[in-house]
C-alpha cells in the first residue's frame, strides 16, 4: 500500500509537469547529489524518484552514511547539493564553519524504539533489560546522532522509579559494538550478533528481522532532522528547491509513509 501510494504520488507529481505546466519546485533542472542520514535511505529513494519526475530534467544522487561522517567528508571538500542530518547539530555546525548556506531547515521527526532479533534469544522483555548482566547491546559510535538520543534515553530509563540501580553503568558495560550508522546497527541484529539495541523507531518498522520492544512515551526522545544546501554547491537554486520540496507537503507526505513524524513545531 505504501509503495502504490509513492507511486501515484510520483505519477500525479510527473502529470503536473507534463508540457504546459510548471515543475513543482520551479527550480532549473539539475544534476544534485544529496548527502542524508542513513536512516532516511528507504525514505529518500522513493522521495527523489517522485521530484524528478515531478522536475523533468534533475537528476538525483542520493549518498547515505552517518550524520556525522557525512559532515566531515563535506568539511573536506566531498560534492554535495544538500546536506540531510539525523540531527540539527551538524547541519548547524556547517552553517558555523562556512561550509552551507541559509539556516537549517527541520523537515521529520523521529522517535526510538529498542530492537531485538527475531526468536528474542537474550529474552529482552522491557527497556530495562539493556542492563541485565551478559547482555551483548550494539550501539553505535559516539559522533553519531543516534548515540547522543540513545544517551539520553538511557538517562531518562534510570530516572524511572521503575529502573534497576546502577543502569546507565550496566548498559555501558553491555555495549559489544559501535557501528558506523543505524542501518549497520540493525544488520547486525537481524544477523543476531546482538541481543539488542536502541535505533529509530522507522528503522524497527522498516526491518522484517527484528522485533521492537514499547518505549514509555515519558522516556522516548523526539529526535528532530535537519537539512542545508552546500555553499559550494554549483546548483544553489536547485538544492534550496529540493530542501524546501521536502519539508512541504509533498516530501512530508512521502516520508510519513515510513513512519517519519512532522518536525517539531
Amino acid at each position: 500500500m505504501r509503495r502504490a501510494l509513492v507511486a501515484v504520488t510520483a505519477m500525479l507529481l510527473a502529470t503536473a509537469c507534463s508540457p504546459g505546466a510548471g515543475a513543482t519546485s520551479g527550480a532549473p533542472p539539475a544534476a544534485l547529489t544529496v548527502f542524508a542520514a542513513a536512516s532516511l535511505k528507504g525514505a529518500l529513494d522513493e522521495a527523489t524518484a517522485a521530484y524528478e519526475a515531478a522536475n523533468r530534467g534533475t537528476t538525483i544522487t542520493l549518498a547515505t552514511d552517518s550524520s556525522a561522517a557525512l559532515e566531515t567528508q563535506i568539511e573536506q571538500g566531498a560534492p554535495a547539493d544538500v546536506f540531510l542530518s539525523a540531527d540539527t547539530t551538524s547541519p548547524a555546525r556547517l552553517v558555523e564553519d562556512g561550509f552551507a548556506s541559509g539556516e537549517p531547515v527541520a523537515f521529520a521527526g523521529n522517535k526510538l524504539a529498542v530492537i531485538v532479533p527475531k526468536g528474542n534469544p537474550g529474552a529482552v522483555t522491557s527497556p530495562f533489560d539493556l542492563a541485565k548482566p551478559g547482555l551483548k547491546v550494539i550501539a553505535a559510535g559516539d559522533e553519531v546522532p543516534i548515540t547522543k538520543y540513545a544517551t539520553q534515553l538511557v538517562a531518562n530509563l534510570a530516572a524511572d522509579d521503575g529502573s534497576p540501580a546502577g543502569f546507565e553503568e550496566a548498559y555501558a558495560r553491555n555495549v559489544v559494538s559501535k557501528e558506523d550508522n543505524v542501518r549497520a546497527i540493525v544488520g547486525k541484529i537481524e544477523l543476531g550478533e546482538g541481543d539488542a539495541a536502541i535505533v529509530y523507531a522507522t528503522d524497527a518498522d522498516a526491518s522484517g528481522g527484528v522485533d521492537a520492544l514499547d518505549v514509555p512515551d515519558g522516556a522516548n526522545v523526539p529526535a528532530t532532522y535537519a537539512g542545508v544546501a552546500i555553499k559550494a554547491s554549483p546548483n544553489q537554486a536547485a538544492a534550496a528547491a529540493f530542501l524546501a520540496w521536502i519539508a512541504g507537503p509533498d516530501g512530508q507526505e512521502i516520508l510519513a509513509t515510513f513512519g517519519f513524524l512532522p518536525p517539531p513545531s
